[in-house]
């Protein structure tokens, strides 16, 4: 385990650039749910035990025509989750490198935002629950979400006013894809990442920091394998499942707070 510290210090010390791929063993450390497998989600959510529903289940955008309550229980709740949610220091450790760094990451939740990272430098491939959309796509253009939702913690349930479209006055949802999701507006999303891909094609001394994504959902892997696929500049951070096909790379298996603090350690040692 040394030699790979030493290994992926090094990388990042001789790295132009950074491309900081995330999935959501990113936000563990910073006490944020995984929703790895039933059992993680309905550690987080046990009123969803009891109801039976599972994180595919409520994670689908039917229940905003079906059952808004129910819908914006689940998503307001997340919503104000995040925005009480403080960073872990790993998100400062990478800023504190003083490399130009970008973000690649499958998380909804905002938290490289909140930890100083320009908007316009993180891509969030899956959108931003802090952004909104017209249920109806009447034409209103996605926009920052509002006030908190009031839930009901025993049901979890929405209960007053539910988000509305500015422009219709009809049911908002969160700028998210979801399972299903065939209305999903993907345009703010999918502009922050061309500029996102652009940069890195520039780069020629780009080092893959890839934190916290595993196989289930592949979308991170899959890029932090392409960004470094010329280089073979690839870390992968990720305590449960961090093998690197074919050895191009340094796999450290460990979280991403402690695996960031002791590369840190290293970079200031020299």
């Amino acid at each position: 385990m040394s030699d790979e510290f030493g290994r992926a210090a090094e990388l990042i010390r001789g790295a132009g650039a950074l491309l900081v791929c995330a999935g959501a063993g990113m936000g563990v450390d910073s006490g944020l749910p995984d929703f790895r497998g039933d059992e993680g989600f309905w550690r987080a959510y046990p009123p969803y035990e009891r109801l039976g529903l599972r994180f595919a289940e409520l994670a689908d955008p039917v229940h905003f025509q079906e059952d808004p309550e129910l819908a914006w229980g689940f998503y307001g709740h997340r919503l104000r989750l995040y925005r009480e949610t403080k960073p872990h220091e790993g998100f400062h450790i990478i800023r504190s490198w003083g490399k130009p760094t970008r973000v690649f990451t499958s998380n909804v939740d905002g938290q490289f935002q909140r930890a100083g990272f320009p908007d316009e430098h993180v891509a969030e491939v899956h959108g931003s629950i802090h952004h909104l959309q017209c249920f109806r796509d009447c034409g209103q253009p996605i926009w920052p979400a509002g006030p908190d939702v009031d839930i009901d913690e025993d049901t979890m349930r929405a209960v007053g006013r539910l988000p509305s479209c500015p422009r219709c006055g009809g049911l908002a949802r969160p700028n998210i894809l979801m399972f299903g999701d065939f209305d999903w507006q993907g345009e703010r999303s999918e502009a922050i990442l061309a500029e996102v891909s652009r940069w890195r094609t520039r780069r020629h001394d780009l080092v893959v920091i890839e934190l916290g994504a595993g196989n289930a959902i592949p979308t991170v892997r899959r890029m932090s394998e392409l960004a470094s696929a010329r280089t073979g500049a690839l870390i992968r951070i990720n305590p449960r499942e961090p093998e690197i096909r074919h050895g191009r790379g340094v796999q450290l298996p460990l979280g991403a707070l402690a695996a960031l603090t002791e590369l840190d350690k290293r970079l200031t040692a020299g």
